[in-house]
């Protein structure tokens, strides 16, 4: 429970930093789902079987790649 509040917790609050704008709140949220989406494609990869289903878990892989990359 303290971990949830602490995760609350905004970079306000932390000493020597300003708060976050909202394009780079945007940012984070986006790359935070993403990452979420990329777990889960990874996850499936590993258990199909079906080669086109595979295949498109590896698209589905590189397309969320890129979008990560190009939000670092």
């Amino acid at each position: 429970m303290e971990s949830q509040v602490a995760d609350r917790k905004t970079v306000a609050d932390q000493p020597g930093k300003g708060q976050k704008s909202t394009e780079e709140i945007k940012k984070e949220q986006e790359r935070r789902g993403l990452t979420l989406s990329r777990t889960r494609v990874l996850n499936d990869l590993e258990v199909a079987t079906n080669p086109n289903h595979r295949k498109s878990l590896e698209a589905a892989l590189a397309h969320l790649d890129k979008k990560i990359a190009e939000l670092n």
